[in-house]
């Protein structure tokens, strides 16, 4: 991350504390979020292996709250 990068910064705190409080991956947040969007037609998600895997398909479970979208697209912009 770049040093000064606030907004990085708080852009990845809310997806960890998403992710914390369902006790799944960064990874599968993201996907979540971008699952949730309404510009967002086909997120694509990529992974090289079984483990990589594992680590997103919890998204396909992962309801993200209205506050929580809304905190995301807002560190997002």
């Amino acid at each position: 991350m770049i040093r000064g990068d606030e907004r990085g910064v708080t852009m990845l705190a809310a997806l960890d504390e998403a992710a914390t409080l369902r006790n799944v991956p960064v990874s599968a947040v993201s996907l979540a979020w971008l699952l949730a969007r309404q510009d967002v037609i086909a997120p694509i998600a990529g992974a090289r292996n079984s483990a990589q895997l594992t680590t997103i398909l919890p998204a396909a479970d992962t309801t993200l709250t209205d506050a929580e979208l809304q905190r995301r697209d807002a560190t997002s912009a």
